[in-house]
């Protein structure tokens, strides 16, 4: 897309953009920020980036929206947790002239001038694919997801299990738990989910967070045969690859995230016609392709 802006057309008058995140504690988000920092250079504007310390702090988020909102910028970028408990907010920027832009996880509204996103349905479609290959076929698998509330929650939750059902007959999901994207959570959801089945082939953690619980628990309770897809990357995740805990995961490219939130929020404000959405691309690695020059330039650990 091709912009007007040359990075020095709000030097003389500062533009500011706010960036309200669902959260600061993954490498995931700091790569994020990365990326919109670039483009704030790039376009000469200013811009903050906050998120809550975890993500089941909806309220948070929202006074978070809220005080971006009172400060009147010139734009918000916002990646929702809750894609409905935003909306009276969005509608109220809407209404003062202020262009939202959805990154990550998208609003379920026409709210958002645009969406800067991984198209995730397709990505945990890839994630599903990887895992019946992996398991030859037929078994019995099961989910850890961050969250059934955000955008990105669901889709990468439905994206796997549709793929799996219309596809593998002979895979069983057994269960889809949420771990609230922690961690510590993920891994005390999927031992419960291990203990559960015993006979379990395979395990989908849908972000950071999930995919290290799941490797964490498998880890701990020394379960075997169990093969650990995860989404994002984070060092935790590539040195699960690399020593063989975890078969493969999807990596986002979130630099690219953050670059486009603020790209187009500063197109938004030119008047400029976005397109309802902007991918911003994935792809799945593993040990063959870790290293690869294209896959180490989207993992953010």
């Amino acid at each position: 897309m091709a912009l007007a802006t040359t990075p020095a057309a709000f030097a003389a008058d500062e533009v500011y953009i706010p960036l309200v995140s669902k959260g600061f504690q993954h490498q995931f988000w700091q790569a994020v920020k990365a990326g919109a920092d670039q483009a704030a250079e790039e376009f000469g504007v200013r811009i903050t980036f906050e998120g809550p310390d975890n993500e089941t702090m909806v309220d948070r988020q929202i006074d978070m929206l809220a005080a971006a909102l009172a400060n009147k910028p010139g734009a918000i970028g916002f990646a929702a947790l809750d894609s409905q408990a935003a909306i009276p907010l969005l509608r109220e920027a809407a209404e003062a002239g202020i262009p939202i832009v959805a990154f990550d996880s998208g609003v379920d509204s026409d709210i958002p001038v645009t969406t800067a996103t991984t198209d995730n349905v397709a990505a945990a479609a890839l994630a599903a694919d990887k895992m019946a290959e992996a398991i030859g076929g037929a078994g019995k698998v099961a989910v850890v997801a961050h969250d059934q509330t955000s955008r990105t929650g669901i889709d990468r939750r439905d994206g796997f299990l549709d793929r799996i059902a219309s596809e593998y007959p002979n895979i069983e999901v057994v269960s889809v738990q949420y771990g609230a994207g922690d961690q510590l959570q993920s891994t005390e959801v999927a031992k419960a989910i291990l203990t559960a089945n015993p006979d379990l082939n395979g395990l989908f953690g849908t972000n950071e967070g999930s995919a290290i619980g799941v490797v964490n628990a498998v880890r701990e309770m020394g379960s075997e045969g169990v093969t650990i897809i995860g989404y994002d990357s984070g060092k935790a995740q590539t040195d699960a690859i690399r020593n063989g805990l975890m078969t493969g995961a999807i990596t986002q490219n979130p630099v690219g995230i953050g670059y486009e939130t603020v790209k187009a929020a500063v197109a938004a404000m030119e008047g400029t016609e976005l397109p309802p959405i902007i991918d911003t691309g994935f792809y799945f690695y593993d040990q063959s392709n870790i290293d690869n020059p294209e896959i180490q330039a989207v993992l953010y650990d």
